[in-house]
């Protein structure tokens, strides 16, 4: 990509920035897997430690903006058409587990809107990065999600309802319909991964139940300026509000939401 807007630029350090420190606790996760306490501890204070980085960062370039942050929650700023929708580690258990395959997600909403979005692979060093009527790009490549047609020649990715939360009954039913016809289907355990690799192409689509607005916000970027679909499970606009989501590009988005659609319940 020859040309990077002042706002991506600003994305970007932070996400750079808080990836050092992650790095670097990566690096010592393998002396804390034996140990009775465990990682767990230590990993939550590196979720943190990262988030308070990128709030430093993103504040210092734009002190009105507000904040929605997976950790600190929501902080109003004084300029109200603009907020930043930040996940300083997506991809935490596996994280915890030494397993490199996890992400920093940043957008930006402009007016209610996603208007830019970052998806940082530190351990890979992948920077997905996406404006509103730019196009996306991956380390300075241009994405377009991939050209499958056919359901039985795709690949899909999902994301299983953690223990204790409901929908497990709901998801068995979605990933039995879509193995079924498909490919196959994948689950990495990173929903802003998940969405970057639609956007990349390497995954043909991907659906998950439920979800938070940072663990999605700059992958809907990505996808879209890809050239790819991204709904709702139901076919709605709400994929902030805990409505699920559903992603694909042009061909196969209106045959896997057919087929999760009539997996779920009244469907």
């Amino acid at each position: 990509m020859l040309y990077r807007s002042p706002l991506l630029n600003v994305m970007t350090a932070a996400a750079q920035k808080a990836a050092r420190g992650l790095i670097r606790d990566f690096g010592e996760l393998e002396h804390l897997q034996v140990s009775r306490k465990g990682p767990a501890d230590f990993v939550s204070k590196a979720d943190r430690k990262a988030e308070r980085v990128i709030k430093a960062e993103l504040k210092k370039a734009r002190p009105a903006y507000g904040l929605l942050m997976e950790e600190g929650g929501s902080e109003p700023g004084t300029d109200i058409s603009n907020r930043w929708i930040v996940d300083p580690l997506d991809g935490t258990t596996n994280f915890l587990h030494g397993i490199p395959h996890f992400a920093i997600s940043i957008a930006l909403e402009r007016d209610r809107d996603l208007f830019a979005g970052v998806v940082y692979s530190p351990i890979q060093d992948e920077m997905y990065v996406a404006e509103k009527g730019q196009g996306a790009y991956l380390n300075g490549r241009r994405l377009r999600v991939s050209g499958r047609r056919r359901v039985d020649d795709a690949l899909f990715a999902t994301g299983i309802p953690f223990h204790g939360l409901p929908d497990h009954d709901r998801f068995q039913r979605q990933l039995g319909a879509v193995m079924a016809v498909s490919a196959g289907v994948r689950r990495f355990g990173s929903a802003a991964l998940d969405l970057a690799y639609v956007a990349a192409g390497r995954y043909d689509g991907y659906w998950e139940n439920g979800l938070s607005p940072w663990d999605v916000a700059a992958g809907i970027v990505l996808v879209r300026e890809a050239g790819g679909f991204v709904a709702d499970l139901a076919g709605g606009r709400g994929m902030l509000e805990g409505a699920g989501i559903l992603a694909a590009n042009t061909e196969l988005f209106q045959p896997l939401a057919k087929l999760i659609q009539g997996a779920s319940p009244g469907g």
